[in-house]
């Protein structure tokens, strides 16, 4: 399956250093924790830590909504819980993709009861067509449609996220639909339609980008917050 380009290095660079912008103006001070969302965000909290200036601490959680089988229990299980208090700091979650919103507002309850004085999310993609619960996304690098994208942390079985022969030249590379920065001029390719889960395990046609678009089947990894 031939697959298109749907975000380049350039693009995710330059949308991250206005998110890091934007967070910096917005925290000028106090206590500020980014609370990555396992693994997928590794790589988007990796640049966007980077972008924002003034000091951060750093922590991650694992999150789970998936049991043995192929579709969503409904159900969320925290597999790694933090490793610090959040009592009166400011909390920005920092997620790859947000798409049904159900894992994100588990977690924007629970980390709420932890006292902290604000919680706020911010996600490289968005999936506005997904959603099944409402939740408040403060920063957002791009809205894209129901497209399964892999690639930059994102993963289909724990493969696609890096592959390291290629690292050095598309680790950044999208591939997918159309990206809507938010703020900012579209990034448009043609694509095949279907949703953010396990896709067919047809042809490896990945050439040389490890972020990709391919046709999907029933779900098999755990879905977008």
């Amino acid at each position: 399956m031939a697959l298109r380009p749907l975000l380049s290095e350039q693009q995710i660079q330059a949308r991250i250093l206005e998110l890091g912008a934007q967070i910096d103006k917005d925290y000028p001070d106090g206590t500020l924790f980014l609370i990555c969302i396992l693994k997928g965000a590794c790589y988007f909290l990796a640049d966007l830590s980077r972008a924002i200036k003034r000091d951060a601490f750093i922590d991650f959680m694992g999150i789970s909504s998936y049991g043995r089988g192929k579709t969503s229990s409904g159900e969320v299980k925290i597999t790694k819980d933090l490793d610090i208090s959040l009592e009166g700091a400011d909390v920005l979650i920092v997620e790859d993709i947000i798409d049904s919103g159900v894992t994100l507002s588990y977690l924007t309850s629970l980390l709420m009861q932890r006292k902290p004085k604000s919680v706020r999310v911010a996600a490289l993609l968005d999936k506005p067509e997904r959603r099944l619960r409402p939740v408040d996304v403060a920063y957002v690098g791009f809205r894209i449609p129901d497209e399964f994208v892999v690639g930059y942390g994102l993963d289909y079985a724990e493969k696609y996220r890096n592959r390291e022969e290629k690292a050095r030249r598309v680790r950044h590379r999208m591939e997918g639909a159309v990206a809507r920065p938010i703020g900012g001029p579209d990034a448009r390719a043609q694509v095949h339609r279907g949703r953010q889960h396990e896709p067919e395990d047809d042809a490896d046609d990945e050439g040389s980008h490890p972020l990709h678009v391919r046709r999907a089947s029933p779900a098999g990894s755990r879905p977008g917050a």
